[in-house]
């Protein structure tokens, strides 16, 4: 098992740290965009969940679709508009919003800033209808 050990004040690896390192994703690896980062779970092992890493600016933001997994969507930095069937919300950073598997949903950078987000995928491989 690969785990990191804690023994007071400092940290050791496991006995088998190339173990680990198949694990880690050095900042700037993952495949994207420049609006988005893109893991794929399906590519890692074949993790059940895949998510988006967004870093939006104003006004970016994906059009109408839904997928049949629940989203998850966990706001870093600035804010959101978001659609989900007929509702509209506002979320800010700390905020959560799910999007309900098959709701119609989008999401577009409201703020002045930038957008930082995670979209989680609740699959190891994404699927979206575009609407």
């Amino acid at each position: 098992m690969n785990f990191i050990v804690n023994r007071g004040p400092t940290y050791r690896m496991s006995p088998e740290p190339e173990k680990v390192m198949n694990s880690f994703i050095p900042h700037g690896t993952l495949p994207g965009s420049e609006r988005a980062d893109i893991f794929n779970g399906l590519e890692h092992g074949n993790v059940p969940v895949s998510m988006f890493l967004v870093h939006n600016q104003p006004g970016d933001g994906p059009e109408l679709h839904r997928h049949p997994y629940p989203e998850i969507f966990v706001l870093h930095a600035g804010r959101a508009r978001f659609q989900l069937d007929d509702a509209v919300l506002m979320a800010g950073a700390g905020d959560v919003v799910v999007a309900p598997t098959g709701a119609a949903h989008r999401f577009m950078n409201a703020g002045p800033g930038e957008l930082s987000m995670t979209c989680i995928h609740t699959a190891a491989e994404m699927e979206s209808e575009w609407l």
